[in-house]
C-alpha cells in the first residue's frame, strides 16, 4: 500500500486516517497498545503526526493488515526484530514505487 501525504511537519489524524483507509478510532486503538506511535497533542488535545510517527504507522499496518499478524505477534515482532523488520520493509516500499513508475511506463507506451 502506498501511502500519499504531502510533505508536513505535522499530521492531523483524520488525515492521517484517510490516507491509511481507515477510521480514526483505530488509529487512536493502535497508539494505546504500541509504544511506537506517541503522535504529540496540543493544548486541546488533538493529536499531531510527525513523518517518524507515520513511519511508524506504516509499519504496523503493514504487519497487522498486509502480513495478518495479530497485534500480540506484532509488538513482539517489533521488540525482537525491529531493524530487520524496518530493513525489509523499507526494501518493499522501495520495490513497490519501483514496479508503480514501471507499470505507468508501460501504459503510456
Amino acid at each position: 500500500m502506498h501511502i500519499d501525504l504531502p510533505e508536513k511537519l505535522y499530521y492531523g489524524i483524520g488525515e492521517v486516517a484517510e490516507a491509511f483507509g481507515v477510521n480514526t478510532s483505530l488509529i487512536r486503538f493502535w497508539e494505546k497498545e504500541f509504544d511506537a506511535l506517541k503522535p504529540k497533542k496540543n493544548a486541546k488535545g488533538n493529536r499531531k503526526f510527525t513523518p517518524q510517527d507515520i513511519k511508524n504507522l506504516e509499519l504496523i499496518f503493514h504487519l497487522v493488515k498486509e502480513r495478518g499478524f495479530t497485534l500480540e505477534g506484532a509488538k513482539i515482532h517489533l521488540k525482537e526484530n525491529k531493524q530487520k523488520t524496518l530493513d525489509r520493509f523499507e526494501i518493499i516500499r522501495k520495490l513497490e514505487s519501483v514496479k508503480a513508475e514501471l507499470l505507468k511506463i508501460k501504459e503510456q507506451l
